[in-house]
């Protein structure tokens, strides 16, 4: 056998290519069977149909070419995909062709879409995936921009002694289900970029997502340098400046892409700071187009642009030394600025306000700064970054940061069993996962128990197959004795409740709670009547020695007696591996320590197959729990870290054994637990269309992705002229900011309530380029009270000072209230793109 080339095709088969290549397939499984058939042992290991063609031979080809029913077969599901893609979709039925007519390029350092491309790490990547998965089933105009990485993240293999070893296998891009992208020209499309002494070539590949495509970066040309080629060679690489310049790559370069492949695009959507850069390039092609000023530009520009914050602690945002920033950026940018203020606005978009001489060059702060609308992916995430970023606004309450939250959510069809694919047919059709889910719940709800229990029995015996089938591999891998070998096929029992949890091994996570006392679990999965089971998996940081012993106190707890059979490890935790632990567990464990969880996705794809959550307070769950659709861990409380591991360590042990294994174990002579089914079927039915990305991006495209484009048109009409006027007024309130000053204020009583008074004196500022208000903090989680003040009559002899006044009811005491004034101009946000504000002494 040879690797495939298209020219080996015989011409009755050359549609396997596209339906190969096209990576619907990770969710869509109508051309399963062909793939079976093409080579049903390659298609059993790998489920990757690009691989297949890889490894297929040209006689066995042309012999399925041979086979009417093969080619016929081929030919219908041709035909579904066609129109499939040529489905006009929801979308467009709700929007039309024009509110996005120029379309979305959202930008990710990640993007995990299957394991035939991997290309992500944890979390973010399957974020950013399953948005264009999503994109792609509703219609919705993104484009996906990425890098393409020589080696990727790490796989894992554990040692016979325990200890998590790492292996960085060879993306070969001919292997990959991608293509070179090619130029007008029919040449190969390559990117160049100014770096310090060197045009850096980036060459372009494409990924097709159904009706979506992904562009995928790749500095690993003969004519780079080797240390150049390197740039893409592993994602989120240790070396600080290698880091750096695949955040050039990423931001510049895949700016530069989206030019080339579609100038139309409006609006830039940053998956995390990484990709901050193309912010200045964005506005650096602006200036070249307009003539307009750096600053003008940015004004132009940042109306398109969305940024979406992942972090919880400031010290997980990508800083580089502010020097090396400036060598780049000066290779890259100086060109632009006839004088160094541009420049220097430049710099400062990724500093504090009031900067050290040396600190850092922060690249969330430029996304935030470059951004219009920013977003944190769960309502609690939304506010502690609020907290993050508050340091960019001084003076300014915490809760007006202009930071709002989308929460996070999962593409359905690519994290549901065969199972739960039934029931939802049953309950709702095929294509419910193309529109907006909103009328599901009714639906599941009607579904019996019967069904549901059978559905959930079924996916979860077929996780503990594939776990034994994992286990018996891995121990013949590690060299284990014969025995324990044949063991690893009689652990777990699919009859028994089972929980699972998976993630990144980190401190944060306290994947260790559940070990906080081994007799403790022992009696829960030795429990006479209500035994349970725990399948554990995921991978530590290369440098994380902490995460790394975890993992190896796991395995060892594993392998004792009284865990033999009931607890196992899972190395190598991939894609592949969440989809089969979401679609068999019966609980998914959370446990990270608040409020560092910023959104938490893997507990949202138990929903969908019946899964329920047993969860701390944090993240998404701390906005979609209930009691009755599954249980929760902490509250706000605040405690020492060790004192708040062992309480709640101590409170997961009581609701397993106190509520979670009674309610599955409580049976009907019928053997159904019918309590159980009750809350699961509740789960399904409210849970799952709220935390779908059907939801999420319905949010993104009415909150961002419309209003940014309509607003990125409006600024740059005209060569940018609304954007310069803002430019200019902007400049003008700084100038004169410093003597605007608030005089005396008075309150009195009325029939109606409280009449205040304020005398404001503007200077050089214009009345209209200013709100003066009444504020008062909340006095629970409510938004403050802010009244805006009428200008009233000028003062005399002030030059351009009035009395300000306003009359409110008397439902508090007066001296909650406090006079302030703020920027205000048509089309702008404030306080993202103006900052001053005057608070009365």
């Amino acid at each position: 056998m040879s690797r495939f080339q298209s020219r080996d095709m015989p011409a009755g088969l050359t549609e396997l290519i596209d339906l190969a290549l096209d990576l619907r397939w990770t969710w869509s499984h109508g051309a399963d069977h062909l793939w079976r058939e093409i080579d049903e042992e390659k298609w059993d290991l790998t489920r990757n149909p690009w691989s297949i063609l890889q490894h297929i031979s040209v006689a066995h080809l042309k012999d399925l070419a041979a086979n009417p029913a093969f080619v016929e077969e081929l030919r219908r599901v041709s035909a579904a995909r066609a129109a499939y893609v040529e489905n006009r979709g929801w979308f467009h039925s709700i929007y039309g062709d024009a509110a996005l007519g120029g379309g979305v390029a959202y930008f990710s350092m990640e993007f995990g879409l299957s394991d035939a491309l991997p290309l992500y790490a944890g979390g973010l990547g399957v974020l950013a995936g399953d948005l264009l998965k999503t994109a792609s089933d509703l219609a919705i105009p993104i484009i996906g921009v990425g890098l393409l990485y020589q080696v990727g993240y790490f796989r894992q293999r554990i040692d016979a002694e325990g200890n998590q070893q790492e292996l960085y296998p060879h993306n070969d891009p001919g292997s990959l289900p991608i293509q070179p992208v090619f130029n007008g020209d029919g040449e190969p499309l390559y990117i160049l970029i100014e770096l310090p002494g060197r045009s850096l070539r980036i060459m372009v590949w494409q990924a097709v997502v159904g009706r979506t495509k992904l562009y995928l970066l790749d500095s690993n040309d003969d004519l780079n340098s080797p240390a150049d080629r390197g740039i893409t060679g592993r994602l989120y690489d240790a070396s600080s400046e290698t880091r750096l310049l695949q955040e050039i790559v990423l931001g510049v370069g895949g700016w530069r892409t989206i030019q080339a492949v579609a100038p139309e695009v409006e609006v830039c959507h940053l998956n995390e700071g990484h990709a901050a850069f193309a912010v200045l390039e964005r506005a650096r092609q602006f200036m070249d187009q307009s003539g307009a000023s750096f600053p003008e530009a940015l004004w132009a520009t940042r109306a398109g642009n969305v940024f979406t914050t992942h972090t919880s602690v400031a010290t997980g945002f990508d800083l580089f030394p502010l020097s090396v920033i400036e060598r780049y950026l000066s290779c890259l940018f100086g060109h632009c600025h006839s004088d160094e203020h541009g420049f220097s606005q430049m710099l400062a978009m990724g500093r504090a306000d009031q900067p050290d001489e040396d600190d850092a060059f922060n690249m969330a702060f430029l996304a935030l700064r470059g951004s219009l609308r920013s977003f944190g992916v769960s309502r609690v995430h939304g506010e502690v970054s609020r907290r993050i970023f508050q340091p960019l606004f001084p003076r300014w309450p915490e809760i007006e940061v202009p930071i709002d939250h989308i929460t996070n959510g999962v593409h359905i069809p690519s994290w549901d069993s065969e199972s739960a694919d039934k029931i939802w047919t049953t309950a709702c059709g095929k294509e419910r996962w193309r529109e907006m889910p909103d009328d599901l719940p009714g639906a599941i709800q009607a579904q019996s128990d019967e069904a549901l229990w059978e559905a959930r029995s079924a996916s979860r015996k077929r996780l503990i197959t594939r776990a034994r089938g994992r286990l018996k591999r891995h121990f013949s891998e590690r060299g284990l004795a014969t025995a324990a070998v044949a063991e690893s096929e009689q652990v777990l029992d699919p009859n028994l409740l089972t929980f699972g949890f998976a993630r990144r091994f980190t401190e944060y996570k306290r994947l260790d709670l559940l070990l906080q006392d081994p007799d403790r679990l022992a009696k829960i999965v030795n429990h006479p009547t209500r035994p349970a089971q725990f399948i554990v998996a995921g991978k530590a940081h290369p440098a994380d020695l902490e995460g790394k012993a975890v993992i190896k106190r796991w395995i060892a707890t594993a392998t004792h007696p009284e865990f033999r059979h009931r607890l196992v490890f899972l190395e190598d935790y991939d894609m592949a591996l969440a989809q089969e632990l979401v679609q068999g567990v019966d609980v998914w464990i959370n446990t990270p320590r608040r409020p560092w969880e910023a959104c938490g996705t893997s507990g949202m794809k138990v929903l969908v197959n019946g899964g329920l959550n047993l969860s701390e307070l944090d993240g998404w769950w701390k906005e979609a729990y209930s009691p009755d659709v599954g249980w929760s861990i902490g509250d706000d409380s605040t405690a020492s870290d060790l004192d708040l591991d062992q309480a709640e360590a101590e409170e997961l042990y009581s609701v397993i054994e106190r509520a979670i294994a009674p309610e599955f174990y409580d049976r009907d002579d019928s053997g159904i637990p019918r309590a159980w089914l009750a809350r699961m079927r509740r789960s399904m039915a409210s849970l799952t269309p709220a935390y779908s990305s059907n939801r999420m991006l319905r949010d993104y495209v009415e909150r961002a992705y419309l209003p940014a484009a309509e607003q990125q048109r409006a600024r740059t009409r005209d060569g940018g002229r609304a954007a310069t006027e803002m430019y200019q007024w902007a400049e003008r309130l700084r100038r004169c900011q410093a003597r605007v000053h608030i005089g005396e204020t008075s309150v009195s009583t009325t029939e109606q309530g409280w009449s205040f008074l304020a005398a404001v004196y503007l200077d050089d500022v214009k009345r209209e380029d200013v709100r003066v208000e009444l504020y008062a903090r909340s006095l629970d989680d409510s938004l403050p009270e802010i009244v805006e003040m009428t200008p009233g009559k000028l003062i005399v002899g002030s030059g351009n000072g009035y009395i300000y006044l306003a009359a409110i009811a008397r439902s508090r005491p007066a001296e909650d209230y406090t006079v302030r004034i703020i920027p205000s101009y048509s089309g702008v946000r404030v306080p993202t793109e103006a900052t001053f504000i005057l608070w009365q002494k």
